[in-house]
């Protein structure tokens, strides 16, 4: 490791780092954790005093994502979507633990994880994109990777009009409202428009498989990372009437969460839930 980004002695490594010259920077998508690391950013190889496309100085871009990222975390909290459960990485604010459950449909009753990898020069470059991990049989889903064809959605992205949650909004429709043109996985189009008898064994046969692995240990030791167990009620009665009844929080913890940088998600603040928790 570089002396330019060494964290300072007593870092954890989570939150962002500065390197020799003064410059901040935020940490990359942690590696094994369901996306290949991130390459040095362009951004950081610019001469100081170049001016970025945004109109931003080049020094200030860091902070601009970190604030940016807040943001879109705390839109994606007001608005609620239904059926959708979305955290960021405690290791990387540009990574985001997801899940989805179905409740009509022919995907209903699907239970399905998913990851979003942020662009690291958010919201000036591409849309974030959506892995669903393990793949699901459906048309806009790339059956080898897991890829959700995002750019069907949002074909051009746009700073101040697309956010991070109209993204999993699409996450959730594309189970309600099925689109077979140009798709990712030609066998679930053809089968839904001609077969969908065979459409909905395929279907069956993914929400299956996906419900199977549901317990896993994720595969990364972050603590954001999405665990489900088996309901038991002296363990999880009380967090489930917690999740129900959320506690207001005082002017003291809103305060401090304002100015406390990537304080929003901390290590360990999460708990493990059962399926029938963040179903209710």
């Amino acid at each position: 490791m570089s002396s330019s980004t060494k964290p300072r002695k007593g870092s954890t490594g989570g939150g962002a780092v500065r390197s020799g010259v003064g410059r901040k920077q935020l940490p990359p998508v942690p590696p094994g954790a369901g996306a290949p690391d991130t390459t040095p950013r362009a951004l950081d190889r610019r001469p100081a005093q170049e001016p970025s496309p945004n109109g931003i100085p080049t020094s200030y871009g860091p902070f601009f994502l970190e604030y940016s990222l807040m943001a879109e975390y705390n839109l994606l909290q007001r608005q609620r979507i239904p059926g959708i459960y979305c955290i960021p990485s405690a290791k990387s604010p540009l990574f985001w633990f997801g899940v989805v459950f179905v409740r009509q449909g022919l995907f209903q009753e699907g239970v399905f994880k998913f990851y979003v990898i942020v662009p690291d020069n958010y919201p000036d470059g591409d849309s974030p994109r959506v892995i669903f991990d393990p793949p699901i049989f459906h048309p806009v889903v790339d059956i080898e990777t897991g890829e959700l064809d995002v750019k069907r959605g949002f074909t051009k992205w746009r700073r101040n009009v697309n956010h991070i949650w109209q993204v999993l909004l699409y996450v959730r429709r594309i189970f309600y409202k099925i689109d077979t043109k140009n798709p990712l996985n030609p066998e679930a189009a053809v089968l839904y428009d001609k077969e969908l008898d065979v459409f909905r064994r395929k279907v069956t046969e993914t929400i299956r498989r996906c419900n199977e692995h549901i317990y896993d240990p994720p595969s990364t030791d972050d603590p954001h990372a999405i665990r489900f167990s088996s309901w038991n009620p002296s363990v999880h009665e009380e967090a489930k009437k917690q999740v129900l009844s959320p506690k207001k929080r005082s002017e003291s913890e809103t305060k401090n969460a304002q100015t406390s940088g990537l304080s929003w998600v901390k290590p360990g603040s999460t708990k493990a839930f059962t399926r029938q928790e963040a179903s209710s």
